[in-house]
């Protein structure tokens, strides 16, 4: 194929790509919920974990201060605030101390006060209570607060909605100056706002907290005030910016590393451009695959994804340093294959085991990287060849790197009492390292700065806002048994909070009784009769007419026979937020949670929560449980692919001596990676042990390589140049995620580092053929130094 041919078969293969991406790209459904990259809960704490961690309100609530004026203007910009972002489609609640009051309840559920309320529980609705209440409504009305009352007297003498108002305020709320929430400094007016999207959908809590920051540039006007946004939902989107921007800066400098590194190679501007088409193809191979296979792309299977699949630019580092004059590049190609196909066979077996796991996202990352390294080891062997110049200098002429390979060549060789005995104490080191061996703590995983967690417990503090590690779960068939089984607790919890054990909670029946405890109230209301008489006899002690409560005696006949109200009777007023973020209907059963805050003496509760068939659940501990579960699987994963792996070198070298030389710089790498880590007291976490896959990968390529170069020396120093390549451009690449402020990537990048430094190193130690020195006045040494 002439050179002209070559760069239009590349511009061609390059417009495939785009065509394929625009394709994939249109079609593709990113999803940002981690559950499916947890394993199967089994717990009812690891149950409710993974359902907050998904559509929890606790997900979705962001705490909003505004500081920087007086009150007075933070007051007028936070209702200001409260009003556009309540017209907005994005928010489910927006709470900051106002309106959470008598407009709470539309008009049409203005009857069933005297069915939610508790006053007449004890008290009955009678002639005595009437005419008391009636005094008390004289005496208002004569006060300032006159004007509030008088509107509610005709159907509500009793002020039963006001105290249900009252009621419902939060059982911690910040004081209010000005009608609004502020801190206890009054420096600060705070809101509350739950959204619709997921804490964890980056994608729309982006789009929230961008409505929120438009929201208060227009609340603000000219004022020099600030706006501080907290949260999960908060922390996700800054976490996923800040992963963004180093992915992106690393990604640049992989993408100049790697060309500057073949050109330095190969002395060809081609090689940058020909080297990253199997790469290219890889990726889009494997996403359209998972998309095809599943519902929806996660974001830490494409990010993770094309993290482990750059072990295939070596393919085509490996193709350009064994091409030589007077060899074809498809005969190249055919030589390489072998070691090239058993490489990445055997990489594809190990990540077969993620199936095993049982994990939706570990599933999608195992078609990903097997789709993805398949397709580029065959585009590697069946079409770069076509694109490869086939009479390039041989860099086995090179004198330089005769004189590295030389040197090399003098290191000691180890044998099996060498690596057994590095073995043994790399396997002390991990063993005996005092100090804790795995991280199960998920939120030293989170990137997000100490101050800005600071910040969110202290305006969590200000807004009474519930503990996050501690909840009370009751189970029940259906929501009406739960919210029956919680309504034991009432008694009881007043009780724990008089005790000091813990300092506020909130639960869906003080919003919402059970139907039982409606119907029970309906018995007690009087008739219509005796109602009337009851009123009359009461009016008749007060200046108020007789005739003046016909709306109050209407409303209390129609709560006598209404039907009771249930959840879905609540949807679309403020009380469906607080009754649905408190019961959670899942289909078979329904959860009904206690919040809890301030908790000081969880044994305490923990007692008393047990005697009603309710239980204290840690999600803390409920979430290292996960975690240690999770690792459990990826560990067996992890063992089994280690013997796949084996038994696939196993079959294609048929050589006890050679298998065993292959396998041991892997293996050996693989305890010295876990030693240097135990050594550094790094706690190891999941992605430590999924990179560890990679690095293993890479220590397989190598020593295939060296296996396959023998002892000719000519194909040694084509190895050695290919090998150095794919080593440094890796290494460079890693070592700066190793650097990286994200511990996901630090964590990735530290392990594969070590990885490649060590592979390399054992593979030259123990894989490669014994040589004689290189004579460094060989011919052609000039030639061959230019392209060393």
């Amino acid at each position: 194929m002439t050179p002209a041919r070559r760069i239009g078969f590349a511009l061609l293969w390059l417009a495939l790509l785009a065509l394929a991406g625009w394709a994939i790209g249109s079609q593709l459904k990113l999803s940002g919920d981690l559950r499916r990259f947890m394993p199967s809960a089994q717990t009812p704490a690891q149950k409710l974990l993974i359902d907050e961690l998904g559509e929890g309100p606790g997900s979705r609530l962001l705490l909003i201060a505004l500081e920087g004026d007086d009150p007075a203007a933070l007051a007028a910009q936070s209702t200001a605030l409260r009003e556009r972002l309540s017209a907005q489609p994005q928010f489910k609640l927006v709470a900051n101390g106002a309106g959470f009051g008598l407009e709470s309840v539309p008009e049409r559920l203005r009857p069933y006060r005297y069915l939610l309320s508790p006053t007449f529980d004890a008290q009955p609705l009678d002639a005595a209570y009437l005419r008391d209440q009636l005094d008390t409504r004289v005496q208002d009305l004569g006060s300032p607060a006159g004007e509030l009352i008088e509107p509610l007297l005709a159907s509500d003498p009793t002020l039963e909605m006001l105290r249900l108002a009252e009621a419902w305020q939060p059982a911690q709320a910040p004081q209010t100056l000005d009608g609004v929430w502020f801190d206890r400094a009054g420096k600060q007016a705070l809101l509350a706002v739950e959204t619709r999207a997921a804490g964890f959908d980056p994608t729309g809590q982006q789009s929230a907290i961008d409505a929120i920051r438009g929201a208060f540039e227009q609340a603000r006007g000219t004022s020099a005030s600030r706006i501080t946004i907290s949260g999960p939902g908060a922390f996700s989107v800054e976490i996923g910016g800040r992963t963004q921007r180093e992915a992106s800066l690393i990604g640049s400098i992989d993408s100049l590393v790697f060309i500057a590194l073949l050109w330095l190679a190969y002395r060809s501007w081609k090689a940058p451009l020909i080297g990253g088409l199997p790469l290219a193809t890889a990726g889009l191979a494997g996403l359209g695959a998972v998309a095809a296979i599943f519902d929806g792309v996660h974001g830490i299977t494409v990010a993770f994804g094309f993290t482990l699949i750059g072990v295939v630019q070596d393919y085509p580092i490996h193709l350009f340093s064994h091409q030589r004059p007077g060899l074809s590049p498809w005969a190249s190609a055919r030589s390489l294959w072998p070691t090239l196909g058993t490489g990445v066979a055997s990489t594809c077996i190990a990540y077969l085991t993620f199936f095993v796991s049982g994990v939706d996202g570990l599933q999608q990352l195992a078609v990903f990287t097997i789709v993805g390294l398949a397709t580029a080891a065959l585009a590697t062997r069946f079409v770069l060849p076509a694109l490869i110049d086939p009479a390039p200098r041989d860099v086995a002429t090179s004198v330089r790197l005769a004189r590295v390979w030389s040197a090399l060549a003098r290191w000691p060789r180890l044998g099996v009492t060498s690596v057994s005995l590095i073995a043994a104490l790399a396997l002390a080191v991990i063993l005996f390292v005092p100090g804790a061996f795995w991280q199960n703590d998920l939120a030293k995983l989170t990137p997000v700065p100490d101050a800005a967690l600071a910040r969110d417990a202290q305006l969590r503090g200000e807004l009474g806002a519930p503990d996050v590690r501690y909840i009370i779960a009751i189970e029940g068939r259906d929501a009406e048994a739960a919210l029956q089984a919680s309504e034991a607790l009432l008694p009881e919890l007043p009780l724990l909070r008089q005790r000091g054990a813990i300092a506020g909670y909130d639960l869906a029946a003080r919003y919402l009784p059970s139907i039982k405890t409606q119907r029970e109230r309906q018995r007690r209301l009087p008739d219509a009769t005796n109602l009337r008489a009851a009123l009359d006899s009461a009016v008749a002690a007060t200046p108020f007419r007789s005739d003046a409560f016909a709306e109050f005696l209407d409303d209390v006949e129609r709560a006598r026979h209404a039907p009771p109200l249930t959840p879905r009777d609540l949807a679309d007023t403020p009380l469906a937020v607080s009754v649905d973020g408190l019961l959670l209907q899942r289909g078979d059963h329904a959860t009904a949670l206690v919040s809890l805050s301030g908790l000081h003496d969880p044994g305490a509760v923990a007692q008393v929560v047990s005697k009603h068939g309710g239980q204290l659940l840690d999600l803390k501990q409920a979430s290292e449980s996960l975690v240690a579960e999770y690792r459990g699987r990826v560990l067996l994963a992890l063992g089994l692919a280690g013997v796949l792996l084996a038994a696939a070198v196993w079959i294609a070298l048929r050589s006890p001596r050679r298998v065993l030389r292959v396998l041991a710089p892997m293996a050996l790498t693989t305890l010295l990676i876990l030693a240097v880590l135990r050594g550094l007291g790094v706690e190891l976490n999941l992605f430590h042990l999924v990179s560890l896959i990679l690095a293993a990968g890479l220590g397989l390529d190598y020593a295939l390589f060296f296996d396959h170069a023998g002892d000719d020396r000519a194909e040694q120093l084509r190895t050695l140049h290919a090998v150095i390549v794919c080593s440094l451009t890796t290494l460079l690449v890693f070592a700066l995620l190793g650097l990286s402020s994200i511990p996901v990537l630090r964590a990735i990048g530290a392990t594969v580092a070590l990885g490649v430094a060590f592979n390399f190193v054992l593979a030259l130690l123990i894989v490669r053929e014994p040589t004689a020195m290189l004579d460094a006045d060989a011919p052609d040494a000039e030639a061959g130094d230019a392209h060393a």
